[in-house]
């Protein structure tokens, strides 16, 4: 337990208190990248709309000098498992591979997932039914050597299809972002929402030290993650950044 304890060593970088209740799981992501893209506020809006049925009351759409960003990032789950039940899901270790906005409720900004694919029945199974994430079943690889090889497919039924390869690494040395800076509003969000039956919104906490961030070179020789959803990227390079890992721990979602 020491590991996912010393997680907590640090919380001045939060930007507002961790919840007063115990957390409930732990997990690492590893070779992780993310790439980002900006878009039109009022288009992710729309998307937003048309995924889940409509947008909740009082969620909105976040945006860094005007735009908002479409993130997709591929990486690892590892060491995943639940504080009080370790032996249920762990540990437990497979590929996912998220496409996500930035959202803020209030005065909590946040990330809102528009599809989560990943290599665990169990994973989708349990995120779809108890916390109202849009996991879908994919078959996915990753290796890892000098480049991370990265492979997905989906393969949950009645879902659309949705494929992406990319070999990607490190460019550069780790830094933290800077405070104000885009990178920093990318990646240093510590709650994530989902929507629910009824436009119901949820919002669930998660914990860890600032990004390990470094720079990060890529080439996608196959993405229709966006093009799923009703998005099509602009033609600029994205913003990319490639984490070897971190330590992350969760809580249990609550109803907003």
């Amino acid at each position: 337990m020491s590991r996912w304890s010393d997680t907590f060593k640090h919380t001045q970088h939060r930007p507002y208190p961790l919840p007063a209740r115990a957390w409930a799981m732990h997990m690492s992501w590893q070779e992780l990248l993310f790439a980002h893209w900006p878009l039109p506020a009022a288009l992710v809006r729309e998307r937003i709309a048309a995924t889940f049925g409509g947008v909740p009351a009082g969620l909105e759409v976040d945006t860094f000098e005007g735009s908002c960003y479409l993130g997709i990032v591929p990486f690892r789950m590892a060491r995943t498992g639940l504080r009080w039940w370790p032996t249920l899901l762990g540990p437990h270790t497979f590929c996912e591979l998220n496409v996500r906005t930035y959202v803020r409720h209030q005065d909590r900004r946040g990330v809102l997932f528009f599809s989560l694919d990943a290599a665990s029945r169990l994973a989708v199974f349990t995120a779809r039914r108890w916390f109202y994430l849009p996991y879908y079943n994919a078959r996915m690889a990753l290796d890892a050597g000098d480049a991370v090889h990265y492979r997905s497919r989906r393969t949950h039924g009645g879902a659309p299809e949705a494929a992406f390869e990319a070999r990607y690494g490190p460019a550069g040395p780790v830094y933290r972002a800077a405070p104000g800076s885009l990178e920093r509003w990318l990646t240093e969000r510590y709650c994530l929402y989902s929507i629910g039956p009824g436009l119901s919104l949820w919002r669930g906490e998660i914990h860890h030290e600032l990004w390990p961030l470094q720079g990060a070179q890529a080439e996608i020789t196959l993405n229709s993650m966006a093009a799923c959803h009703g998005f099509a990227l602009p033609d600029v390079n994205p913003l990319l950044h490639y984490v070897k890992n971190i330590d992350v721990v969760a809580f249990a979602p609550e109803r907003l």
